[in-house]
């Protein structure tokens, strides 16, 4: 049970914010504001696709961050592990990571004020992807496996 917690409460805190019908503003009631006082100069169009991409990032990190933890769920290490990597594990965390992606944006159909998009979908995975190369390379590096 003690590997299952994380990996869950991260799920909870993903769909919690994927229920908030006023995402976009909360976060654009911050983060627009410091990019004019930073920038005053910038063009509101320039201030939008910051802040969009930087969303985007929000949602690759966060789905990053739920892979490593799925693959430490699935594989529960120990300390001194001497086991290699292992791609089957790898790919059954991204596949959850995939479904859970494919759910989250399912849910939002039926939140108010949220749009579902195949694109956020993709940005999660490769998010989780991503996260799981390179926990493979880090492994690599300090030669774990």
């Amino acid at each position: 049970m003690k590997y299952w917690l994380p990996p869950i409460a991260w799920m909870v805190l993903i769909f919690s914010a994927s229920s908030d019908t006023h995402s976009y503003q909360h976060t654009s009631r911050f983060f627009e504001p410091l990019l004019r006082w930073l920038f005053p100069q910038m063009p509101p169009a320039t201030v939008d696709a910051i802040h969009h991409f930087f969303r985007k990032t929000g949602h690759f990190t966060e789905y990053a961050v739920l892979a490593l933890l799925l693959w430490r769920t699935i594989r529960q290490p120990q300390k001194g592990d001497p086991r290699k990597w292992r791609w089957d594990e790898a790919g059954l965390a991204l596949s959850v990571v995939f479904l859970y992606a494919a759910g989250d944006e399912l849910h939002q159909v039926f939140v108010n004020g949220r749009t579902a998009l195949v694109s956020d979908v993709f940005i999660d995975t490769t998010g989780g992807a991503t996260g799981l190369l390179l926990l493979w390379l880090a492994g690599k590096i300090f030669k774990r496996w």
